[in-house]
């Protein structure tokens, strides 16, 4: 990937808060391309792929935009996506949420947050990170800030090393971050949680201006 402006696609399958996270890109001097059809991919350097709602309507919407196939030769291909909410737990093989397969690109399952933590259910309110491994999007232990979470479903990777973050949720760790070579995911909002979440899409489109490089 060269150092010049990239593209960046935002997937609209009618299942993401579109607008809060064209306007969070915005503020930090970045449009984004609307994707809705395998067509308007062309000229994308990278994509985000947002989420609200559940499992199964999400999968149902992202088929009938015949993006799906895109989306497994875009990954198999080793470009950059980024999963937001529900787009991380699409990223996983299936969830307890519903019937269909996710998109499979990472290994796991998608489980219920445990209801005997004392916490509230969904999990909704701001939570400090914890790194578990280096990432474009957490590098250091100084980048583990406190970010914005609206979820009842929460992903269990089947490879410990794909989980770049977590949050603390009663007497155990949710997963909070994914990444895989250039396909990464946070299942907090980061276009609402303030300064700390634009503090972490700066430093992912600054990964991509650099060449979107492999971390060791």
């Amino acid at each position: 990937m060269s150092r010049s402006v990239q593209t960046i696609g935002l997937i609209d399958y009618g299942m993401g808060n579109l607008f809060s996270v064209q306007t969070c890109f915005k503020r930090l001097g970045s449009s984004l391309k609307a994707v809705q059809h395998p067509g308007d991919l062309e000229g994308c350097q990278a994509l985000i792929l947002p989420g609200v709602g559940a499992f199964d309507p999400a999968m149902d919407r992202l088929e009938a935009t015949g993006l799906i196939p895109e989306l497994l030769a875009w990954n198999k291909a080793d470009r950059p996506l980024l999963g937001i909410c529900l787009g991380l737990q699409l990223l996983f093989e299936s969830s307890e949420e519903g019937q269909r397969q996710g998109l499979g690109l990472l290994p796991g399952r998608v489980k219920q947050l445990p209801n005997n933590q004392g916490e509230r259910i969904p999990h909704m309110g701001w939570g400090k990170l914890q790194i578990d491994r280096p990432s474009p999007l957490l590098p250091d232990p100084s980048s583990a800030e406190w970010m914005y979470f609206v979820h009842s479903f929460a992903a269990e990777p089947q490879e410990t090393r794909d989980r770049a973050a977590s949050v603390a949720f009663g007497s155990g760790l949710a997963t909070a971050v994914v990444w895989r070579n250039r396909l990464g995911a946070c299942q907090f909002h980061p276009e609402k949680s303030a300064v700390t979440g634009q503090r972490l899409l700066s430093r992912w489109l600054e990964w991509l201006q650099q060449g979107a490089p492999l971390m060791p």
